[in-house]
């Protein structure tokens, strides 16, 4: 008797254990606008303050093939910014160190050859123990059967919010913004 009665109460305590690791909305977030990051001058942004816009999160690199997609990057921002649509830019050197330079450096690098205006972070991982929130949670994003929980396979993997802040398209490295850019124009027109 006395070894039931351990084996119910063992029994209920895993229970009550197990019903206390269920996920808060603070730990699995619903949107993007619950994580904030630092910007390149070291300032803390809640991404909240973009919501309702529709977004386009990228891993960037200054040293990289894909660099060039920075002329296309400016030229979408421009094209659509005054309709709600912004880019956010978070460098990141995980990729063969092909973003070296400091936050300032990496902005001037951006600013002097591409002529960049949407807002960047400050540098970071993407993958792996140190990854940024942010991406843990955009990689968890259901928006794809083929990319669904897969680690970012290079720079310039692109990530299209809509304007709740729900992940609605990954759109991998060699993907090109003029490619991406009707994805873009849909959601700006609420489609």
């Amino acid at each position: 008797m006395k070894f039931a009665f351990y084996i119910s109460a063992l029994c209920l305590s895993l229970t009550v254990s197990c019903c206390n690791t269920v996920k808060t909305s603070e730990q699995d977030p619903d949107n993007i606008y619950q994580f904030s990051a630092v910007d390149n001058s070291g300032q803390q942004v809640a991404l909240s303050e973009y919501k309702g816009k529709v977004l386009l999160v990228v891993n960037t690199a200054s040293r990289c093939g894909f660099t060039p997609q920075y002329d296309g990057l400016e030229n979408l921002y421009s094209k659509f910014r005054d309709r709600g649509f912004v880019i956010l830019d978070f460098p990141c050197n995980q990729f063969g160190a092909q973003a070296p330079e400091s936050d300032s450096a990496y902005a001037a690098f951006c600013k002097i050859n591409y002529h960049v205006d949407f807002p960047q972070f400050h540098k970071v991982e993407v993958n792996g123990g140190n990854e940024l929130p942010l991406y843990h949670w955009l990689k968890t994003q259901n928006v794809s059967d083929s990319t669904a929980n897969t680690d970012i396979k290079w720079n310039f993997t692109k990530f299209l919010v809509d304007r709740s802040g729900s992940v609605v398209k990954r759109f991998e490295p060699g993907v090109t913004i003029e490619e991406l850019a009707p994805e873009v124009e849909k959601l700006l027109a609420g489609q």
